[in-house]
């Protein structure tokens, strides 16, 4: 790779992780995946607020995989089969110029379609619109239960978004009309509060959540998808007043805090990059760039806060543990989707070297989080490894645009 003076292959670490997902059939574990355990299922706890909270995040926060003991079973995750399939047409599309190393063209083809019939049939049940959840009941802090697949804006923009990308270089219109469904479910069936001039898109349908910006900003970035294959005006629309909101809320220094409550006033590394990567989608599709100064702004703030020197990703702007897989992983996306002249160069080798020597195993997987002390080094399919093989094919691909 062009400027490269550190020592990892990044092609290397790529193949390794693919033949590891590929060899597990995408199937895996999740970090809140502790209700699908058979032996707690079986439990009075089951029906319990409290013991349901507490169980989850005994296995969230244990390094020790307690998930074959307790027989959690591997499972498909929707957002992570849409992360892979995104991942293979960003292959696909270095494949169209020639470069074959990661496959031909038909056999790429055929895996897109593949993983995008399944992310179909992976849709939330019983709903209007496509939309999509995760596949385990999640308890909330706030003693909220949201059912398996409940669908949410989160999960629903990663699948749609990766949807519009099939049909990009597919032009399968079930691809196209899927995703276009999935822009009707952020319009109609999730709530929206007033904040500062625009409003705050819920995370779900079940709750009144509209706090949380990234969550919001990520319906914009879905909807602005929507407006560029369909020019629906009302897509547009809404989207704009979800920018809006967030960038009348945007801290001086260009940050965002996590969302409006108290308890959610941290400033982290991903979901800012979650924040600039939306409205950067928002900008090229709808042409309003009437916030090109604050997604500077903010771009500016995220490259000067969580990154050290060495090129630890850092968890939060003042901290750095725990290192999380998301934000290396991020930090990727964001680069190749802003870094048009490849100026982040040093920055993002770096980054790249310290998070394959520190954070892959040799078997392939990418570890879900670095502590000071006892680190997770557990393989999460949707969280890590799906991140990881989207991230790493995003940049594969810029890299090879950006060398050209």
């Amino acid at each position: 790779m062009q400027g490269n003076i550190y020592k990892f292959n990044l092609k290397e670490s790529f193949n390794k992780l693919r033949s590891y997902c590929e060899k597990e059939g995408y199937k895996g574990w999740d970090p809140y995946d502790g209700l699908n355990s058979k032996v707690f299922k079986a439990t009075p706890l089951k029906h319990w607020d409290l013991a349901r909270l507490i169980w989850i995040q005994s296995f969230k926060r244990n390094p020790f995989n307690l998930r074959k003991l307790l027989l959690v079973p591997k499972e498909y995750n929707s957002m992570g089969i849409g992360l892979f399939l995104n991942g293979y047409i960003q292959l696909y599309k270095i494949c169209l110029t020639g470069n074959i190393e990661f496959g031909t063209l038909e056999d790429l083809k055929d895996k897109i379609v593949e993983l995008a019939e399944l992310l179909i049939q992976l849709k939330s049940p019983n709903q209007k619109h496509s939309c999509w959840g995760y596949n385990f009941d999640w308890q909330a802090r706030r003693l909220f239960l949201f059912p398996a697949y409940t669908p949410t804006v989160v999960a629903t923009t990663f699948c749609a978004s990766a949807l519009f990308e099939a049909y990009a270089v597919i032009k399968e219109e079930k691809f196209l009309n899927e995703a276009l469904s999935a822009c009707e479910f952020v319009k109609n069936d999730l709530n929206r509060t007033p904040h500062k001039g625009g409003v705050i898109i819920s995370y779900s349908p079940l709750n009144g959540n509209n706090t949380v910006f990234n969550a919001s900003l990520l319906g914009a970035k879905l909807l602005s998808y929507g407006y560029h294959y369909s020019k629906n005006i009302e897509y547009k629309d809404l989207a704009r007043k979800a920018v809006v909101s967030a960038i009348n809320s945007q801290n001086k220094n260009g940050s965002w805090v996590y969302g409006l409550l108290p308890v959610q006033n941290w400033i982290d590394s991903f979901h800012t990059g979650f924040n600039l990567e939306a409205l950067y989608y928002y900008q090229k599709f709808t042409s309003d760039d009437a916030f090109k100064e604050n997604i500077k702004k903010g771009y500016d703030f995220y490259l000067a806060n969580f990154f050290l020197e060495n090129g630890i990703p850092k968890y939060y702007h003042n901290q750095i543990f725990p290192i999380d897989i998301h934000c290396p992983g991020q930090f990727l996306v964001t680069v190749s989707i802003f870094d048009e002249f490849n100026q982040c160069n040093e920055l993002t080798q770096k980054v790249i070297a310290w998070t394959i020597e520190n954070m892959q195993d040799e078997k392939g997987f990418f570890y879900y989080q670095i502590k000071k002390s006892l680190s997770s080094k557990i393989s999460y399919m949707r969280w890590s490894n799906a991140f990881m093989f989207n991230a790493l094919a995003i940049y594969l691909n810029f890299s090879q645009k950006s060398n050209e």
